[in-house]
């Protein structure tokens, strides 16, 4: 990070609940006897096996059910496994990039994606009207589901009021590949203007490693040196990358 300015229809007629809700079975359609067996023996392991009871694929074989219609799904998830490395760099990928996958329509990137977005909206869900410092380990499960895989890097910027409660998640901006741009005198004058207490600073590292960078560490000192006067304590900096996360407060840094 460098800093630019440092003056601060459910359909009744089906008889397999594993098809998907807009393609009802026909008699000219039905989906073969070995492929109708296989998803209900995985729906049952799903429900009777515990939470890790799938593998990654069989993860994406199950969310791929709701794409396609009939017929085995667990070559297309191993493909995808393959091409992208992990079950979240799969979420994640970009539709474009999906595409780029032999098997792969829009109804497969939609099914993905909304399974991604469920996700993010779960891990928000633990860390709003709750106290952040108190959630900490909610907070960095979301801030991990949310940027890890990014490609550029993103700054943001989380305002909390005086009992630590989120007022604001502010996207400051996204960068290149290894930078992005802040502005002291902006992260402090929005801090004061909504009447916040506190702030985390946030971004990213696309290159997966999270360990800080001299910049980040001076940008941050900055930040807290013009806040404290003005009763604006800056918590922590957080760093997420695919390979974990760092925070500076606990590397003794601020």
């Amino acid at each position: 990070m460098r800093e630019v300015a440092s003056n601060v229809a459910h359909d009744d007629r089906r008889s397999d609940s594993s098809l998907p809700l807009d393609l009802p079975e026909t008699s000219a359609g039905k989906m073969p006897a070995k492929a109708a067996g296989h998803r209900a023996r995985l729906r049952e392991k799903l429900l009777n096996g515990g939470p890790e009871a799938l593998a990654d694929y069989e993860v994406l074989e199950y969310l791929l059910f709701g794409a396609l219609a009939r017929g085995d799904t667990k070559p297309l998830a191993k493909r995808l496994l393959e091409r992208f490395g992990s079950l979240s760099a799969v979420l994640n990928a970009e539709a474009a990039a999906l595409k780029q996958v032999k098997g792969v329509s829009e109804a497969t990137v939609g099914q993905l994606k909304i399974a991604a977005l469920v996700a993010r909206r779960m891990a928000r869900s633990e860390v709003q009207d709750k106290p952040v410092l108190g959630s900490w380990q909610a907070l960095l499960d979301y801030l991990a589901i949310d940027m890890a895989h990014l490609t550029v890097e993103r700054v943001r910027v989380l305002y909390l009021n005086a009992r630590n409660r989120l007022l604001l998640d502010h996207l400051v901006g996204d960068g290149t590949i290894d930078e992005a741009a802040i502005h002291v005198r902006e992260v402090i004058r929005r801090g004061l203007d909504i009447g916040a207490s506190a702030l985390i600073l946030v971004h990213n590292h696309p290159s997966g490693s999270p360990e800080p960078s001299r910049a980040d560490i001076q940008i941050t000192r900055q930040i807290a040196e013009a806040g404290r006067p003005l009763g604006l304590t800056v918590h922590d900096h957080v760093i997420v990358g695919r390979e974990g996360h760092v925070s500076l407060r606990a590397k003794g840094l601020i």
